[in-house]
């Protein structure tokens, strides 16, 4: 891995029983499928005395405390790959890769080119298979280092996404696509993603159906935590055979509150019904942006006038926190965390 500055992320604290901090490192990562490098960070067990700074906040979203350029704590860690939604960044889930890091697991994200704010183009976005690819790729690197590997064990490694993250997770574990399934739901009935391909003259005929219809499993997934997953809609039997790892589903919202892209159930894409062994959580009240950051007070006014709202703004009687601490919950029970 590049810039990360492993011996001095490697450099030992002593031994404590407990975690109680996030330590946090960021870089970047040469990734040749996209010919140029992608951020990269790495949150892990640090000691409880870490000094601890703000991290991701801005005029919209609260930060969160990590302990950047703490030292680890020794030991054999789980390993979660972690993948962000389209158009967002490892950042907005940083409050969960923390909540798992002070949980003693290691979490590694990436910002996915092409597909992360700043750094967006729809249609090339639309590469879903480029996203797995990054993370199999960040993968090699962690397991490759000779001072990082021995913080991980590599029988316990997990692929955990929000969103099209959630495809890419599902996507490690061993789905497939099916690009005329999703081009004919874009077709026949329109859901938001299909909604904001079209706005930006995005075109899915355009894709390679080998490519999309692909094959991305990752043999050293263990175990795959998807979230509202996208591009699930068109998906076949035969689509999700190869899905040989344990995975947990987590439906946000019912009804109306539901993203439709992201409808799992029998009256959106039915993917519960095609992993009928999933184990599925559902969170309500609750929406599909109800797991990103926590908003400042002025963060749903912001974006109000920008047009972006209800990233911030939660169906009626939901609580954010207490969604954030199901989730958070839900995950460490499913991967068997403290």
């Amino acid at each position: 891995m590049k810039h990360l500055a492993l011996a001095t992320l490697l450099a030992l604290a002593p031994s404590i029983l407990h975690a109680q901090n996030a330590g946090l490192r960021e870089g970047s990562l040469h990734a040749p499928h996209h010919g140029r490098d992608m951020g990269i960070a790495l949150w892990y067990p640090a000691p409880e005395n870490s000094p601890t700074r703000d991290f991701g906040g801005n005029p919209v979203f609260q930060p969160i405390k990590v302990a950047v350029g703490a030292d680890p704590l020794p030991g054999h860690y789980p390993l979660v790959l972690m993948s962000h939604g389209l158009g967002g960044q490892y950042r907005a889930l940083g409050w969960l890769a923390a909540g798992l890091a002070q949980s003693g697991a290691i979490v590694v994200a990436v910002n996915h080119p092409n597909s992360t704010v700043g750094d967006f183009d729809m249609q090339a976005g639309l590469a879903h298979w480029t996203r797995a690819q990054d993370l199999s790729l960040a993968l090699d690197h962690l397991l490759a280092d000779p001072l990082l590997a021995g913080l991980i064990d590599p029988d316990r490694v997990a692929a955990f996404g929000f969103s099209y993250g959630g495809w890419t997770a599902l996507s490690l574990g061993g789905v497939r696509g099916n690009l005329a399934g999703y081009a004919a739901h874009c077709a026949d009935a329109p859901t938001r993603h299909c909604a904001d391909i079209a706005q930006v003259g995005a075109d899915l005929g355009a894709l390679d159906a080998t490519l999309w219809d692909g094959g991305y499993a990752d043999g050293r997934i263990g175990k795959v935590v998807a979230i509202d997953p996208g591009l699930t809609y068109g998906l076949t039997p035969e689509d999700v055979a190869e899905l040989a790892s344990p995975t947990l589903l987590i439906q946000l919202g019912e009804g109306a509150d539901r993203l439709d892209a992201t409808d799992m159930s029998a009256q959106g894409s039915n993917l519960t019904g095609l992993l009928p062994q999933a184990k599925l959580v559902e969170i309500a009240p609750a929406a599909h942006f109800s797991v990103l950051p926590l908003c400042t007070e002025i963060g749903a006014l912001i974006l109000e006038e920008e047009g972006d709202d209800p990233v911030c703004t939660d169906p009626q009687g939901a609580d954010r926190a207490a969604i954030h601490a199901q989730v958070l919950e839900s995950v460490k029970q499913y991967l068997k965390l403290d």
